[in-house]
């Protein structure tokens, strides 16, 4: 007997606020470089433009994946829309990789060959530091969300367990867009210093190895949660000890889950039941399971409950 399906909003205001920060910060930062690399030639300041246009794009993914996941169950649909959300992650760490570390690289690599004369970097460090307050803002607001949902596990143990990938994918954003500030300030130093402007393109290959190591691990993550990953071991054993608690039940064959979106989780349970009940009592027990699941787990959207023999017991009849 399967419970009604329920989306819930794979994503809260909380999640919101990260996009939108993020998306805030990436804009005006991608100006202010695009600006600066006009007037100073730096390869390293364009590929940090390219790198802040393209996390921009990512965040307005994210945020029409959110809204495509809202949609509620329907024929074509009966578990609703929510993993669509995890199909535009996938599409993002393919962007990152793609057009993030492949314009990077590449313009790293042309000004090597063919490098620009030096010109007055001061206008560079001005837009590296007010980059870097405006990323660092939106870094803090992404790490402070994703702390509150973190609990006690470690940070790559969260990011791994993690079922909300806006999250963590403005998280590993952030920290890689600080990580090619950093860079793209050490190769104009450097540039200048020595007086050899190619420096400069190997900073720029420099952030494109990073971007494209982060957008790795970021579809490692996003494909997991696309091909279907199960829910906490905590909900699972939390479901079963539920279950096995009813009197007319006497074994949990198994408890099988799958996450359907962020916080909505399809749970199939297995278990044999007293043989001594009649239909209608195994009928009305299924329900008494269900409604305390529901009211126990509200993370669990649809729940279908087979009562079946368990193999020892086919063991002991043959």
């Amino acid at each position: 007997m399967e419970a009604s399906a329920s989306q819930k909003p794979p994503q809260g205001w909380r999640a919101n606020i990260v996009l939108f920060g993020a998306l805030a910060a990436n804009l005006g930062i991608a100006v202010a470089k695009f600006v600066a690399a006009a007037f100073t030639g730096s390869s390293s300041m364009l590929t940090e433009g390219v790198h802040s246009v393209v996390d921009s794009g990512n965040q307005v993914l994210l945020l029409y994946g959110q809204r495509q996941a809202r949609r509620p169950p329907d024929e074509v649909r009966p578990f609703g829309y929510g993993r669509e959300l995890y199909f535009w992650a996938f599409v993002v760490a393919i962007l990152i990789f793609a057009v993030g570390a492949g314009v990077s690289i590449y313009e790293g690599w042309r000004h090597i060959v063919d490098p620009e004369p030096l010109s007055d970097p001061t206008v560079n460090y001005i837009v590296l530091g007010i980059a870097a307050l405006l990323e660092g803002s939106s870094w803090t607001i992404a790490m402070r969300a994703f702390d509150r949902t973190r609990g006690d596990a470690g940070w790559w143990q969260a990011i791994h367990r993690s079922k909300d990938p806006a999250g963590f994918i403005v998280l590993f954003e952030d920290s890689a867009a600080l990580a090619g500030l950093v860079v793209a300030a050490v190769g104009i130093a450097c540039s200048h210093w020595w007086g050899d402007p190619r420096l400069d393109g190997y900073a720029s290959i420099a952030i494109g190895l990073i971007l494209a190591g982060v957008a790795i691990v970021l579809a490692r993550e996003s494909k997991g949660l696309l091909i279907g990953e199960r829910a906490d071991p905590a909900v699972i054993a939390r479901v079963r000890a539920i279950v096995a608690a009813h009197g007319g039940v006497t074994r949990v064959n198994h408890v099988r889950t799958i996450h359907t979106a962020p916080d909505s989780v399809f749970v199939a349970i297995s278990a044999d039941f007293d043989d001594a009940l009649r239909m209608g009592e195994g009928e009305t027990l299924i329900e008494t399971i269900e409604r305390e699941l529901r009211a126990t787990l509200p993370e669990l959207s649809s729940i279908y409950i087979r009562p079946e023999k368990s193999a020892d017991a086919y063991r002991g009849s043959a």
